[in-house]
């Protein structure tokens, strides 16, 4: 909501005018009476006349001396409060646009930061299929050797097996006949 300055040190007229309808409502005929006790509500002209005269003559110095300057001093005080208020404005603007360009740069160092880290998944995704493979590859082939080794020293075992019941039987078979073969 805006406000609309007017100043207040407008000058004498309004003061002046004021001043004329107080001097008529004062000279204004009033019909009371407070059931016959004679209340006046009409002021003696000889008191009044030197009271308004002495009225008008305060009117000036008093705009001049203490209404002009309180006047002035709100005025001042006004255009300072507007002035603080545009700079109020201003920074919670400037504000408003760092703390915009603050979560910009949140969000394309949050967004850097997960491509980077979907990049190193993939790289050490990658780098552990192939240390998966190599191992598997390598074990394969130690399988391989070791199955190779298992078979040959079961086809000597199987050999000095089959030379050592060859003997066996003819032992067997030398001392169940009792006559060596």
């Amino acid at each position: 909501m805006k406000r609309v300055e007017t100043p207040r040190s407008a000058g004498l007229v309004p003061v002046c005018r004021a001043a004329a309808w107080a001097g008529l409502l004062l000279f204004a005929p009033a019909a009371a009476s407070a059931e016959g006790h004679g209340l006046v509500l009409l002021p003696e002209l000889s008191r009044i006349a030197p009271l308004i005269v002495l009225f008008a003559l305060l009117i000036a110095p008093a705009n001049a001396l203490i209404l002009k300057p309180l006047l002035r001093v709100l005025d001042e005080r006004d255009s300072r409060i507007a002035g603080t208020r545009a700079k109020a404005e201003r920074l919670e603007h400037d504000a408003a646009e760092i703390l915009a360009r603050y979560e910009q740069a949140v969000r394309e160092t949050r967004d850097e930061g997960e491509r980077a880290r979907r990049s190193l998944l993939t790289e050490v995704r990658s780098e552990a299929q192939r240390e998966i493979a190599a191992a598997r590859g390598e074990a394969e082939s130690r399988l391989g050797g070791a199955r190779g080794e298992i078979a040959a020293s079961l086809e000597s075992a199987r050999g000095a097996l089959r030379g050592q019941a060859q003997d066996l039987a003819r032992q067997a078979a030398s001392q169940v006949l009792g006559r060596a073969l």
